[in-house]
Order: C-alpha cells, then structure tokens, then sequence
C-alpha cells in the first residue's frame, strides 16, 4: 500500500514540475507549445472556414457589408452626388461575385458603376499544381493599353500576364505578393517574399532583385548597415538567428517618375518608395542598392499603399488596425509633417483593420477600396461622398475587394476591352 503523503508530494511535485515547464516552453517556443498552439489555431481556422476550404462558400473573402439587409445587387450602389465624380473608367479587383465564372476577377466599369468588361483571374489555369484559388487572394494589379493585366496573389505561388479573356500570357512562378507598379520604362516593380523585383513586362523575367534583409539592410554605413531602420532585432542577425513568421511585412513598392522627381529634391528620379507593415516604416531608397534616401515610423498603424505625389508630398492608407477608423494620410518627406486627407465619421464609417488601397484624384478627392467591408468609394475635395459601391455577395456580407483604380476613357489603345472568344 502506498503512503497517501509521499504520493501527493510527488503528484504535486510532477504538476509544479509541468507547469514550471509549460511556462517556459511557451515563453520560449519549446516543444511542445508551438506545436499545441498550431493543433488550436488549425481546429479553430477548419471550424471557421471549412466551407471555404471544401469548395463550398468563399468564407475567407466574405465581410460584413456596411449596409445590411439589401433586397438585391441594385442596393449595392449610392450616389450622393451624381455626375460629382472624376472623369474615368473604374478597375476593381478582388474575389469574383461569380463564382461559376472563376473565382478572382478585376472588372472594368463606367462612372455610374455599370460594368463594361470582366477579367475572370483563374489561379488554377496560371498554377495547376498549386494551391486551391479559395485560398489565394488577388491583391496585384497592373493593366496595359492592349486590354491585358499583370496580377499577383497573396498566399500564391505567381505572377502573371493574362489577356482580355483571362488566358495566361506568362507566368513566372514565385510567392509575389502585394502590389505590381509600372515604372516609366514599362518594367514592372513588386515584391517576391522579401525581395524587390524588376520585372520585363513582356516575358516575365526577372530584371534586377534587391533583398530585404541581406542588401538594403545592410547597405548605407559599412559596419552597421541599415539595420536600426530595417530590422527589428538587429543582434540577432549578426547572431545567425532567422526571422519567422513575416515580421516585417513588407506591402507595396513604387519608382518615383521623372516627372514627379522636380517635385522631391531629396530623391532621384527612380527611387523607391516601400511600405513596410509590421513595423509602421515607409521608406524611399535607391534602387540599386538599397541605400536609404528618407524614412519615416508612424504616426500610421499596419499601413498600405504609399504613394508619390506631385506637390512633393506622399499619401498612404493608415490602416489605423484596432482603433476602428482608417485614414488617408499625407506625409511631408521635406518636414516629416503628417496631415489627414479622408477619415471617416460616425454617418459614414470608414475601416479596414488589413489591406486597402487609394488613389488621389484631380481636383482633391479620393478614390478608396475600404477592403474588409468590401467596399469601394470616391470622395470630394472636401471629404463629402460622391459615390460609394459594396461588391456584394448577399444581403449582409460583401467580397473582398482589395484595388479599385481609375484610368482614364482613352487608356486601351484599341478601346474597352473585349473577349471575342466569350463576348
């Protein structure tokens, strides 16, 4: 027979011993915690999103509408002030409402919201071997004069060039993500992981890659590099230690044009401006090799989409994440001075806690995709709503629309684009 106190020390001690060691395995990442919070966060994104996964319901790209209850696709549109708006078609990126025609799609409209052509982005066709389309997101868009887009994915495994009817021109593999921008010669600049790449338009092949972490920073001072700006642990490189789960984030790359540079001395025609999220950084650096022009922290949370503009100033969409209020912000390089464009108030709500896109249009308004409500809108100079449009998926919920972009009538060379092999 046992003596019951020795026995109850020793449960007592073993128990001590467990939650001694559990407390530090979390704290440090031992086994067996990384792998117990994996199994939860698995059970808990199939229980969430099992529908989305088997095909069913596309429930990783559907968000809560801002108008609810909406009888059908003729409430998706508000017009505050007709005929208010820019002049200019209207790009519009993001999951398909059709699903039987594919499951992304960038649908080209008018200026009442009517759709003149449709892209149908089937990620299968680019990638057959790859992940399933539910669960990739088009975020990249670049459209050409003869009617064709360059589009990447987050959570994919491509960039490519498609025509009027969606089949694949190119296709370059790699994890590109974010943002596609057309420099002034045609090439195109994105990110692939945590490298910036040039990209030839025409064949998809690589032109010129500027790595994160291994030359931008480190470029600058030959001892320190750049890493008090670019990195969050700059000891634990020179220790050989591995970033892991995307800490810095980087969302959006673009070339300043000659025609803007006159507008920022600091710069040279064809810097780039880059966004990194996690750590609240945009930053303007040489193309070449990476050397620092300008940077600049906050004051903006989770940020995306910098944009040059041609009064010297740069504009971004201030994700604002858990405060429950976006911004569009513009920032002087020359000053560092912060002012806000557009923020939304109580009658209208304006907030996407991730992505987002914008777009400053002539005369002081903006164009906005407010991506996880599904909603697009253009404002006024003086911030009023022109017209705001929900890509709705039914009466309480929208899809994820991650760009919205104007262009001008005479954009495509030979007019709307057309898919004669469908239309």
């Amino acid at each position: 027979m046992k003596e019951p106190l020795p026995f109850a020390a020793f449960i007592a001690s073993a128990a001590l011993l467990a939650t001694g060691y559990g407390v530090v395995a979390e704290r440090y990442g031992l086994f067996p915690a990384p792998q117990i919070v994996g199994a939860i966060e698995t059970a808990h994104e199939l229980s969430a999103n099992w529908r989305n996964d088997f095909g069913i319901e596309p429930t990783r790209h559907l968000v809560e509408a801002r108008r609810t209850g909406r009888a059908g696709p003729d409430e998706a549109r508000v017009d505050h002030q007709p005929g208010g708006g820019a002049p200019g078609m209207v790009l519009v990126a993001g999951l398909d409402v059709d699903q039987d025609r594919a499951h992304h799609a960038v649908t080209l409209q008018d200026e009442e919201g009517v759709p003149r052509h449709v892209w149908p982005v089937r990620y299968e066709r680019l990638v057959p071997d790859g992940t399933r389309p539910q669960n990739t997101m088009l975020h990249g868009m670049e459209a050409f004069a003869d009617g064709s887009l360059v589009v990447a994915f987050d959570g994919g495994d491509a960039l490519a060039r498609i025509d009027a009817c969606g089949d694949p021109m190119w296709v370059r593999r790699g994890a590109y993500h974010h943002s596609i921008a057309k420099g002034e010669d045609g090439a195109l600049w994105t990110w692939r992981e945590l490298a910036i790449e040039k990209i030839d338009p025409e064949t998809g092949e690589t032109l010129h890659s500027l790595d994160l972490m291994t030359q931008v920073a480190a470029a600058g001072d030959p001892v320190h590099g750049q890493h008090g700006v670019f990195s969050i642990r700059a000891h634990a490189l020179r220790e050989g230690r591995a970033y892991d789960n995307d800490p810095l984030h980087p969302n959006d790359v673009e070339p300043l044009s000659s025609a803007m540079a006159s507008a920022f001395p600091m710069f040279e025609a064809g810097d780039l401006l880059i966004s990194l999220r996690e750590i609240n950084l945009v930053a303007v650096i040489d193309p070449d090799d990476g050397a620092l022009r300008w940077a600049k922290h906050g004051p903006w949370h989770k940020q995306h989409d910098p944009d040059f503009q041609p009064d010297g100033t740069i504009t971004l969409f201030d994700n604002a994440t858990g405060s429950g209020a976006s911004r569009i912000l513009r920032v002087d390089p020359a000053t560092d001075a912060v002012s806000t464009v557009y923020q939304g108030d109580e009658g209208a709500p304006f907030y996407s806690f991730q992505r987002g896109k914008h777009q400053m249009l002539p005369g002081g308004g903006v164009l906005v995709a407010e991506a996880e409500h599904g909603r697009i809108f253009e404002t006024a100079a003086d911030a009023s709503l022109i017209w705001e449009q929900e890509a709705m998926w039914d009466a309480e919920r929208n899809v994820i629309v991650t760009e919205a972009r104007k262009i001008p009538h005479e954009f495509f060379a030979a007019g709307q684009p057309s898919c004669a092999a469908r239309d």
